[in-house]
Order: structure tokens, then C-alpha cells, then sequence
């Protein structure tokens, strides 16, 4: 269950991941709040949200293709110190209280970064292991950011009511500090060096014509998008269903978040556990959070709403960690940045459609309808693809490019 921390980067990498993760939501919980207490409007806040998003869909393939020739260790450390500065000038503007149109500005730059620096931050987290303890690694990174998120958001509501906003941006500068200070101090003899793409094999378009060729891995972001529009924005049905048939307020929602989360936590140890990241492991999850999903809303009461949450958010985390191993493990090492960028916008465009369908079920169906009919949709789905990947697999088509090898593509 521990094999990952067996290897002294990780365990030092895990360690900055926790104060990072930790920072980043104090910075987004205080960044949300400023711009509620300047406006007024939700929607404002909707704004700055996908101000920080977009570049991801927006720019993530360049992200990966660079994250394949370039060393990622050097990457992170630009990245961060950007971030680092990024975050003082938000508590600049905040405590100047400078005008708005400059914190979106910001928060469109932090974005920019960090799209930059996603795919590097996945090839780096697969060198600090070796390969067979990647899934492993990937469990605990689950729980690090569940546990940091938990600990960010109850954090920041204190701290900025004693202090102000303003605090919480220069404390998410000092984590990404530590961040610099941790990747500097490994070990590069301790590193599992990933192959780096070739010129000839370099760019977005060669890393699409490899995908087209990657039929598992189309697979698995096809229904990753589908898990993840329908059977993962739980934060606009279970704010739907405190409103309406639980009657619970703004409490209940904050309840049942907190159940949510702690849920991941659960998720994230019980991946840990897991010897082999296999798709029937993911297949078999994928179905039974989706049922789950689907009788959820019919569970009366709010105990038992929150009851199903947990297993649900759990098989989540689950879904999540076997999905992210096998994309990395079945990808050619020299491709794993563009495909690693490709899950996150595959993962941005599911939220940014998923969520609003969601709302728009909740509002005109119901919630408890809404849950029943993107249960059934998951479910469906989940078993078309295990249709489809056990025709892969009688055709031999399930068996992955080697990942020590150039994929066997026309030059772009």
C-alpha cells in the first residue's frame, strides 16, 4: 500500500504536492470571495473561474508537445516561479484593491502557467518512481489533493476573516517556494528517466496522428469525458438537491461537500491498495458508481444522500487513478506529455459542458431525475466501451506501443 514512499523523491515530492495543493485552494477560495464581495454576482465568479481554465483547452496540446522535448524538472521550476510571482501580485491587487478587470487578468496568467506546466508536472511525477510503482503514486497523489484541498479551503475561511484576502495569496507564493526548493534537492541519480521525443516526432500534430492510431487510449478518453461531465460534477447536483428535495440550505451543501471529500480520501487509500491497474478495475467501478449514481437521488432522507456520496465520490478517485495509469503506462514514454495534455482537456471540456447540463436537468427535470438519467447514461456507456475494448482485444489491437520506442509515425 506504501510502495510509492519506499523511493526518497517521492516521498519529498508528496510532501511539496501537500503544501502546494494546500495554497492553491486558500488562493482560489479567496480569490472567489474577493470577487463575490467587489460584485455581487455569480456570475462574476463563474467568470474567473474559466478564466483559469480556458487556456488549458486552449493551449494544453502545445503544453504537452513541449513537455516531450524539453526536461520537465526545468519546466516546473520556471512554472513555480512564475506562480510565485503571479500570487504577489494578486495580493497587491487585492490589498490595493486595484480594479477588477486586473484580478482576472491574473487569473488568466496563473491559467497560462499552469497549462504550461500540467503535462511537465505528469512526467515529472512519473520519474520520481519507477514504472511499477507509477499507479501507486498516482493513488497517493489522490489523497494528497484531497487532503490539501480540505485543508486549504477550512484554512483560508479563518485566515481570511483574521487577517484579510490579501494573506492567502502571499501564502500560496511561499508553497510554490517550496515547491522550487523540493524539486532542486532531489536526487537526479534517484530519477526514472522517461525517453524525450525526437525532432521528427516532435509537435502536436505528430502526437495527433499517434493518438489516431492508439484505439485503447481513444477509448479511455471517451469514456473518461463521459464519467466525468455526468457522473462527476457533484458540486452542481449536490448543491440542486440541498436546495430542493433535502430542503438542507447552504449548510447542507457545505455537509455535503465535507462528505464528498472525505469520500475522496477514502477513494484515494483504497486505490493505494489496489496491485494491478487493470480495465476490468475500471470498467467494474465505472458501472457500479454509475448505479449508484442513479439511485441516489431516491435514497430519502439527507443522511442517506449522504451515505451514497461517499462510496460514489470514492469510486471516483478510483476511476480517476486507474484511468490516469493506464493512459501513462500504455502510452509511448516520448508521447506520454501530449497524451497527458489531452486527458486535461478532454477533463476542462467535460466540465465546462457537464456542469451547465447538469444545472439545466436539475432545473427543468428535477435533481433526483437529473441524477437518475446521467446514472443510466455513465451506465450505458461504461458497458459500450467494455464492448468495444474486448473487440480490441480479439483483433489484438489492446496490445500498447512499447513504451521504450518511437512511435512508428510519418515525421511531421
Amino acid at each position: 500500500m506504501l510502495r510509492a514512499f519506499s523511493n526518497r523523491n517521492y516521498r519529498l515530492w508528496a510532501a511539496a504536492d501537500l503544501v502546494s495543493v494546500t495554497g492553491t485552494w486558500m488562493q482560489v477560495l479567496g480569490l472567489n470571495w474577493v470577487v463575490m464581495e467587489r460584485t455581487g454576482s455569480a456570475t462574476s465568479v463563474g467568470l474567473s473561474v474559466a478564466l483559469s481554465t480556458l487556456p488549458a483547452m486552449v493551449c494544453g496540446p502545445w503544453a504537452g508537445a513541449l513537455a516531450d522535448r524539453m526536461s520537465p524538472r526545468r519546466i516546473i521550476v520556471v512554472a513555480e516561479s512564475l506562480h510565485v510571482l503571479i500570487a504577489l501580485l494578486l495580493a497587491l491587487t487585492v490589498w490595493a484593491g486595484l480594479p477588477l478587470p486586473v484580478l482576472f487578468g491574473l487569473t488568466a496568467s496563473a491559467g497560462l502557467v499552469g497549462t504550461v506546466e500540467g503535462p511537465a508536472l505528469g512526467r515529472f511525477a512519473s520519474q520520481v518512481v519507477p514504472r511499477s510503482d507509477l499507479g501507486n503514486a498516482l493513488a497517493w497523489n489522490s489523497v494528497v489533493n484531497s487532503v490539501g484541498r480540505v485543508l486549504g479551503m477550512s484554512l483560508a475561511g479563518v485566515l481570511a476573516a483574521l487577517l484579510g484576502e490579501a494573506l492567502l495569496f502571499c501564502l500560496n507564493a511561499v508553497s510554490f517556494t517550496a515547491v522550487i526548493v523540493t524539486v532542486l534537492v532531489m536526487r537526479p541519480a534517484q530519477f526514472h528517466p522517461l525517453a524525450v521525443s525526437t525532432p521528427e516526432f516532435a509537435g502536436v500534430r505528430a502526437g495527433l496522428r499517434y493518438l489516431r492510431t492508439q484505439h485503447v487510449l481513444l477509448v479511455l478518453f471517451a469514456l473518461g469525458f463521459v464519467l466525468s461531465s455526468l457522473g462527476r460534477n457533484y458540486q452542481v447536483t449536490m448543491a440542486a438537491m440541498a436546495e430542493g428535495p433535502l430542503g438542507a440550505g447552504p449548510a447542507g451543501y457545505g455537509t455535503l461537500s465535507a462528505v464528498f471529500a472525505v469520500g475522496t480520501v477514502l477513494g484515494g487509500l483504497a486505490a493505494a491498495r489496489i496491485s494491478a491497474y487493470t480495465m476490468p478495475v475500471l470498467l467494474a467501478t465505472a458501472a457500479a458508481t454509475s448505479v449508484l449514481q442513479a439511485v441516489s437521488g431516491l435514497v430519502p432522507g439527507m443522511v442517506g444522500f449522504a451515505l451514497m456520496l461517499l462510496p460514489i465520490a470514492a469510486g471516483a478517485v478510483v476511476i480517476d487513478t486507474v484511468k490516469s495509469t493506464r493512459l501513462q503506462l500504455d502510452a509511448a514514454e516520448s508521447m506520454r506529455g501530449r497524451v497527458l495534455a489531452v486527458q486535461g482537456t478532454v477533463a476542462g471540456g467535460a466540465g465546462a459542458l457537464g456542469a451547465p447540463a447538469l444545472g439545466w436537468l436539475s432545473e427543468h427535470l428535477g435533481p433526483q431525475e437529473a441524477l437518475l438519467l446521467a446514472g443510466v447514461v455513465t451506465l450505458l456507456v461504461t458497458g459500450v466501451a467494455a464492448l468495444v475494448l474486448r473487440a480490441l482485444a480479439r483483433r489484438g489491437a489492446t496490445a500498447p506501443q512499447a513504451p521504450a520506442a518511437e512511435p512508428a509515425l510519418t515525421p511531421a
